[in-house]
Formats: structure tokens, C-alpha cells, sequence
């Protein structure tokens, strides 16, 4: 198996792929009330990612996460999950949710082989917690994780650094020490606890972030004895460190005050078969094109049927999807530009591109 590497000769090894735009939560930075999802003609089948995902392995990829929308809410997810595990080349995949369902899905994913689980959670203030989600299921999600800390799997919890200080009194005065209750967490689990800070795409420009700069001085002087966490924990960029009589380590990452585009991995499928070599930018190569022989959607709602059914590994497709891979990663930037917002490029939400 290859490496592939792109112009600047970074390593990429490491793609995230989109299997749907629904979710079960409505949180006000990603997927608010009112955003209409695309019609399911145009999400990939679970027979297109695998093509995806049996090329991508051939070019190098060796880890995967699936994400969402909400992952789990598609029904053949955690059999999506099988059929990745089982691609010659793959050597992780992982998932994201939001952990609404993961309970109900933990032994399929289990059995699936999965390696690890991210769950977003950003809050552990109730109130707060229904605020941001639209949803009040705060102790669902605590449920979730308490069960997959027991399994022998690795569980990472994701908190967006959200700037409260827009939000009313009561809600402002539960986030502003909110990182505190989110940090004990790794006091009581086998968890990382990891710190993203909000990245101007979609909704996500309305909300302020955190500046993990600052957040990581407060942390010090809360915890004196935190220090550097050099274990490998993933394939990310997050930074690690590591609290004296804790069960997990605190991640920071930080996209805004901590670039790390030197380091860049990955690339991004979309739901729709869009893959991105950068979340800041448009650019990229509609790879369902290739898998779809050109057929457009529609006018009105058919059973789909895909040109190559039962032959993802079929070899005229993955050549051309092949060719269209090596296109968009040689044609990977340098770097993203968040904090100069408004050269960025990429104009949908990040429903659309996957968390």
C-alpha cells in the first residue's frame, strides 16, 4: 500500500467522511431550527462510501472517522462501520455523535469492530445543555458515556470552547466555569476530554470562541500540576496534557489560536460525495459524479439504483475515483485562513460538510 502525500509533502492518511446531513439535535452553531436537509437521492449509498473508502485505502488512508449530521441516525451506520473495518489498508475507524442513541447502538458498534468513539458534548449544565442542543437529554448522553467508558473502546468527549458572554445572565454565569466541569470528567473516566475552538463556518460565525490560550492559563493556574500528555492518542491535532490523579487527559485543539496546517492529515467526504482537501475552503472534487456516471436527480422521488451495484472494487471506477483523489489532495492549501474570515470560501454549514 502507498503513501499519499500532497504538494507541500505532508502525509495524508486520514480522511473523515460524512455519512448523512440529519441530526437529531438542533444546537445553535451547527444545525438550528429551519435547516432543511437535501433530499436522500443525493446522500452517498453505503455501497458508494465503500468504493470511496476501498480507494482511499489504496492511496494511503489508514484511518477513518465517520461522522454526521449524526451518524447514528442513519440506519445502516454501524453496518457502514463493518464493511470499512473489513477494507484491506483500514486500520482504524472511529466515529462521532452526539451520543443521543449511542446507547441503543453501543454492542453493534462493539461487534462492528469500531475503535474508538467521539462524543460531542458541550456542557454539563442541564439548563445550558437545552439551550444550545434544543433538546433536554443531557442524562441520556451521561448514560452513554458511563456505559462506553466500561467497554473496552476508546471514548473521547468533544466540547466547542463557546464564548457564553452573548447569551443571558443565567445561561452566561452556567458556561462561563463550565470547562472546569467538563475537565473532572477525566478525573472519574478513562476519557479525553477535548476543547475545540469554534471555527467561523456556517452558524458557527455567529458565535464567539473561547481562546485556548487563555483557556490553557486558566487551566494551569486550576490545575498546577497539568503537564504535557506526549502519548499518542489519536490521529488529530489535538495538543495533550495530563492531570495528576485523573483517569483521562484534557485536549486542546486549536484551529484559531494554535494552527496546526503544517501538520494537516486529512481530507473531508461530504454526505454528498464532495471531497474537500480543507474545511475553510470550497474547493474539491465531486467524487459522487464519478460513482453516479453523471445521473442527476430526479424530479421526482424514484428508488435509487446505483450504476455499479454490488461492484465498488470494480476497476474502471477506481481509477477514475483514484485519479479524482490524488486531484484534490495535490490541490490541498497550505493553510486555512479562519482568522481572517472573510477570505474564507466555504459557504455551507457544517451540517452539509460533516462535523
Amino acid at each position: 500500500m502507498s503513501n499519499m502525500k500532497d504538494a507541500l509533502g505532508r502525509t495524508i492518511d486520514y480522511m473523515r467522511i460524512s455519512i448523512t446531513d440529519r441530526c437529531n439535535l438542533r444546537c445553535k452553531y451547527c444545525m438550528p431550527y429551519g435547516v432543511e436537509c437535501v433530499p436522500r437521492w443525493d446522500i452517498l449509498s453505503l455501497e458508494e462510501i465503500e468504493a470511496v473508502g476501498i480507494c482511499a485505502a489504496s492511496l494511503g488512508i489508514r484511518h477513518i472517522k465517520v461522522t454526521g449530521g449524526e451518524p447514528l441516525v442513519r440506519r445502516d451506520c454501524c453496518q457502514l462501520v463493518k464493511q470499512l473495518k473489513g477494507t484491506p489498508g483500514i486500520e482504524k475507524v472511529t466515529i462521532t455523535t452526539n451520543g443521543v442513541l449511542l446507547e441503543r447502538y453501543l454492542d453493534d458498534l462493539a461487534e462492528a469492530g469500531i475503535d474508538g468513539i467521539n462524543i460531542s458534548l458541550d456542557t454539563l449544565d442541564r439548563d445550558l445543555y437545552q439551550r444550545i442542543t434544543g433538546t433536554d437529554a443531557l442524562g441520556t448522553v451521561m448514560e452513554a458515556v458511563r456505559r462506553a467508558c466500561a467497554m473496552p473502546i476508546s471514548v473521547k468527549i468533544n466540547a466547542v470552547s463557546i464564548d457564553f458572554s452573548q447569551m443571558d445572565e443565567k445561561q452566561r454565569e452556567a458556561g462561563q466555569d463550565g470547562w472546569r466541569q467538563m475537565v473532572e470528567l477525566a478525573r472519574e473516566y478513562p476519557v479525553d476530554v477535548r476543547f475545540i475552538e469554534m471555527m467561523p463556518i456556517g452558524y458557527g460565525r455567529n458565535f464567539k470562541t473561547i481562546n485556548h490560550q487563555e483557556l490553557l492559563e486558566e487551566m494551569m493556574r486550576a490545575y498546577p500540576c497539568m503537564e504535557e500528555d506526549d502519548r499518542v492518542h489519536g490521529f488529530g491535532p489535538a495538543v495533550y496534557y495530563r492531570i495528576p490523579g485523573f483517569e483521562g487527559s484534557i485536549g486542546l485543539i486549536s484551529a484559531i489560536h494554535g494552527k496546526f496546517c503544517s501538520d494537516c492529515n486529512r481530507v473531508r467526504l461530504t454526505s454528498q460525495g464532495y471531497l474537500k482537501p480543507c474545511l475553510c475552503y470550497e474547493d474539491g472534487v465531486d467524487l459522487r459524479r464519478i460513482l453516479r456516471k453523471g445521473q442527476e436527480r430526479p424530479e421526482e422521488e424514484v428508488h435509487y439504483r446505483w450504476p455499479y451495484a454490488g461492484r465498488p472494487a470494480d476497476e474502471e471506477l477506481q481509477r477514475e475515483l483514484r485519479k479524482a483523489m490524488e486531484q484534490a489532495v495535490l490541490c490541498k492549501p497550505a493553510a486555512h485562513c479562519f482568522e481572517r474570515p472573510g477570505q474564507i470560501t466555504e459557504a455551507h454549514n457544517m451540517i452539509a460538510i460533516g462535523g
